[in-house]
């Protein structure tokens, strides 16, 4: 996620600097084509490019409020596995008896690795590195046998619960309350996973650069009588405004890419870790998670 701290000049120019190149050779070639053949060539009032820009502004920026309304959904899912992150481990103590407090620890670690696995099963990275630490050797070769890891997980304290249901360790009222909270868990995650794999309308981007790469030609041929020196830089300045917005909205839209503007799964998931810890009591915690530069994962 891209913090408030000044955003790296370097990081928006390698946005754009391909379309920009592209921009130029086009603005470049246009500008020649138009001095040389001029008189083959209507007049180009400046009303028809910036109608055409018009047209580019209102539908960057509804893509935008798509993008972002996509972001911010996937950052409330997150939002509730935090809550239900805390929730499920307050309930494991509050209705399991405190001799089974190596258990509960067990479960509550368990929840640490589901929150992990979950945000690298969802960036495409490897979702159970680094879990050793948190789930037994046994759990995790039963976890690596599924192909949904973070699945895997939840159905290991599923099962726990339901020893200590049958073992009379838990009362039937409590029982039903955390496995309402798995519930919400579960639905969480496939709410999380039809956000990353449901695909934004590629023909819409691919018009809209399109439509950039239009305006630029006719806004070169409505400027041919402006000296090359200054009307290159202008087209570059617009064209770059507009594959900003563009990029920006691409990049929102898919919020798990492992980018900067991603919702920082890890970052939240280590938070989590920390809060678990802290509530069984441990004062060996990790720190969180340090931004990266300009932005936080």
């Amino acid at each position: 996620m891209i913090l408030e701290n000044k955003t790296s000049f370097v990081y928006i120019f390698n946005k754009v600097k391909y379309e920009l190149l592209v921009v130029f050779l086009v603005g470049a070639v246009t500008n020649i084509l138009t001095i040389k053949f001029s008189y083959l060539l209507p007049e180009m009032p400046l009303s028809i490019p910036a109608l055409l820009g018009t047209a580019i502004s209102i539908l960057l920026s509804f893509k935008m409020n798509q993008s972002y309304d996509r972001w911010w959904e996937a950052r409330k899912v997150w939002g509730a596995i935090v809550n239900d992150s805390r929730t499920f481990v307050i309930q494991l103590q509050s209705f399991i008896p405190p001799a089974e407090n190596e258990r509960i620890k067990r479960m509550a670690y368990r929840q640490i690795a589901w929150c992990y696995t979950l945000g690298n099963s969802l960036r495409g990275l490897a979702a159970t590195e680094g879990l050793e630490h948190l789930i037994t050797a046994n759990e995790l070769s039963e976890v690596l046998k599924h192909s949904n890891k973070p699945l895997a997980i939840v159905q290991l304290n599923a099962k726990e619960l339901k020893e200590f249901r049958i073992h009379d360790k838990l009362e039937t009222f409590t029982h039903l309350q955390l496995d309402n909270t798995l519930v919400r868990l579960v639905d969480s995650m496939g709410k999380a996973e039809r956000i990353n794999t449901t695909v934004f309308p590629s023909t819409y981007r691919q018009f809209l650069h399109y439509a950039v790469y239009l305006f630029v030609i006719t806004l070169s041929i409505s400027l041919k009588q402006v000296n090359m020196v200054f009307e290159i830089p202008l087209l570059l300045a617009i064209a770059a405004a507009f594959f900003l917005i563009e990029k920006s909205a691409y990049h929102l839209q898919n919020p798990f890419r492992n980018r900067p503007s991603d919702i920082p799964v890890t970052a939240i998931a280590r938070t989590i870790e920390i809060n678990i810890r802290q509530l069984l009591g441990e004062g060996d915690v990790p720190e969180p998670i340090k931004p990266q530069g300009f932005y936080i994962l």
